[in-house]
């Protein structure tokens, strides 16, 4: 098997709680740690936006800078320790059927589409809207959102520091399993983008299964 892909032996049906999440839905998850989150692309080639807080202060959260720095990689994958901004280790990836995920490129908005796809995209749905939605629930807001990862998702930095979506990573049933090295909150938002191929141009849903330690 690819050293980047490793199957998981915990079985879906111990799985303590499940959700699904369906295009342009959010959904926020406790992690106790030492619980295993898995996320599965129901029907592939479907990204995953995400952000994740230390579920004890919110203002610890997600850091791509120190994920990437510790590990001397841009993409997420087998082993990856996910850092937050305290450089404290947050989640750790114990088994992937997918092999790369992206931190490079943020979340699309509705000012982006409009840079990228034309003013005609504005009210399209997008990850950051998505985003606000749900941190306001939780008594956070739009400041408390991060450069997010995309999990199922693979952004490409050609030599003149262009990125490129790809398309093709993922696939049916594909999943990874990532392991909680703190309580945190996890905020998974199903995207819902229909202009580049992080979707396969056609948004499908993802479902999330935790397990206890």
């Amino acid at each position: 098997m690819n050293s980047k892909r490793k199957e998981s032996d915990r079985r879906i049906e111990d799985a303590c709680f499940e959700v699904t999440a369906y295009a342009g839905e959010g959904k926020m998850l406790l992690l106790k740690k030492g619980q295993v989150l898995r996320l599965i692309d129901v029907e592939g080639n479907q990204s995953g936006d995400v952000q994740i807080y230390n579920a004890h202060d919110t203002s610890e959260r997600y850091s791509a800078q120190n994920t990437i720095t510790a590990q001397a990689n841009s993409m997420i994958e087998l082993g990856t320790v996910i850092r937050s901004n305290e450089d404290n280790p947050m989640l750790t990836v114990i088994a992937d059927t997918c092999g790369e995920h992206d931190t490079l490129g943020s979340g699309c908005s509705a000012e982006g589409n409009c840079v990228r796809y034309t003013d005609k995209t504005r009210y399209m749905h997008s990850c950051r809207d998505t985003f606000v939605r749900t941190l306001q629930d939780y008594g956070m807001s739009k400041r408390d959102q991060v450069c997010n990862l995309n999990f199922f998702t693979k952004v490409i930095l050609d030599d003149t520091g262009r990125l490129e979506f790809a398309d093709g990573i993922s696939g049916p049933g594909k999943y990874i399993d990532l392991r909680a090295e703190m309580d945190v909150l996890f905020l998974l938002s199903d995207c819902s983008q229909l202009n580049n191929p992080c979707n396969d141009y056609n948004p499908t849903p993802i479902r999330m299964a935790i397990f206890n330690a």
